[in-house]
């Protein structure tokens, strides 16, 4: 079976994200200041073949924690579809 996985990807809660504050600062000053707490990301997308739906969560989220995603610093959230 063939899926499509996506990945999102940002730092975890308590690290500080400066690029995110950049952002902030750069929106206030443009006149967005009802913007706050902007935190920035990234997103991944992937195909992979795998025998179930389940195997396919498994091996995306053992990419994310070996290769992916800094386990250290980031949260990762993983969702798999089918594809037809």
């Amino acid at each position: 079976m063939k899926y499509h996985a996506s990945v999102d990807i940002t730092l975890r809660q308590g690290i500080l994200d400066v690029q995110g504050k950049t952002v902030e600062h750069a929106l206030h000053s443009m006149e967005f200041g009802s913007i706050s707490n902007v935190r920035i990301g990234k997103f991944v997308e992937l195909n992979i073949e795998a025998p179930t739906q389940d195997s396919a969560y498994e091996a995306v989220k053992a990419a994310c924690e070996k290769l992916i995603a800094n386990p250290i610093m980031e949260d990762f959230h993983i969702t798999v579809k089918e594809v037809a």
